[in-house]
C-alpha cells in the first residue's frame, strides 16, 4: 500500500508542478474552497499521518489535528492565500516526510489508534491507504485536468466494495430504492463520493 501512495504522491507533485499563482487563487472544485486551500489541506493532512505514525512509534495516542476539526480549519485557512511555490513546495516537502513515516511502520506499531476529525478510531495500518483514497480524490478536486476517468482500475476496485456495504448508512431516506445498474464502476465510485450527481439517485451523507 505504502508503494500505492508513492505512485499518488507523484501524480500530485507533476499535477501542480506548474501551477502559477493565478491558478493558486482559483476555485477548486469544493465549495468555498479555493486550490490553495485544498493544497494547504492536502500538505496539514500528510502532516497528521506523520505525527499519527510517529506517536505510534511512542506508543502514543494523538488525534489527527493539533487542536481537532477547528486547528485543522485553522490551519488551511491560514495557508490558502500563498504563493503557488510556497504551496507546491509545502505538499511536495510535507509529502516526503510522511513517505518516511509510513516507511518506518513496523509490525508493532500496526494497532496502535489515533482519532481522526471524524472522531473516528484508526489504527495506523489504515494510514497509508485513507491517504491514497484523499490524495486521488483531491486530485479531481483540484480541476487542474484530472478527472474521475484518470482513477485506475485498482483504485475503483479497492474502495468501491466497501462504499457499495456502507451505502444504507449514507442514505437520506433508509426505504428509497436505488438502480444502479446503469452506472459503470467508476461512475458509481464517484457518486459515492459526492463527485457525480445522477439524475434520479440521492446525495448521500457523509462527507469525502
Amino acid at each position: 500500500m505504502v508503494e500505492r501512495v508513492r505512485v499518488t504522491e507523484a501524480r500530485l507533485a507533476d499535477l501542480i508542478a506548474g501551477l502559477d499563482d493565478h491558478q493558486a487563487a482559483g476555485a477548486s472544485h469544493l465549495p468555498g474552497w479555493s486550490r490553495g486551500h485544498l493544497l494547504t489541506h492536502l500538505a496539514r493532512n500528510a502532516d497528521s499521518h506523520t505525527r499519527r505514525c510517529r506517536a505510534a512509534k511512542r506508543g502514543e495516542f494523538v488525534e489527527q489535528y493539533v487542536g481537532g476539526p477547528a486547528g485543522r480549519a485553522a490551519e488551511i485557512e491560514a495557508g490558502a492565500s500563498r504563493r503557488a511555490d510556497e504551496l507546491r513546495h509545502d505538499v511536495v516537502t510535507s509529502s516526503a516526510v510522511m513517505m518516511v513515516a509510513f516507511e518506518a511502520i513496523e509490525e508493532s506499531d500496526l494497532e496502535v489508534l489515533s482519532r481522526d476529525a471524524t472522531g473516528t478510531l484508526r489504527q495506523v495500518a489504515e494510514l497509508p491507504t485513507r491517504r491514497w483514497q484523499e490524495v486521488e480524490i483531491h486530485l479531481v478536486d483540484l480541476d487542474l485536468g484530472l478527472t474521475t476517468a484518470d482513477w485506475s482500475d485498482e483504485f475503483v476496485e479497492t474502495f468501491l466494495p466497501p462504499l457499495r456495504t456502507a451505502l444504507p448508512t449514507r442514505l437520506p431516506d433508509a426505504g428509497v430504492s436505488l438502480d444502479l445498474g446503469s452506472l459503470s464502476p467508476r461512475d458509481e465510485l464517484a457518486w459515492h463520493y459526492g463527485r457525480l450527481q445522477v439524475d434520479g439517485l440521492p446525495i448521500l451523507t457523509g462527507n469525502f
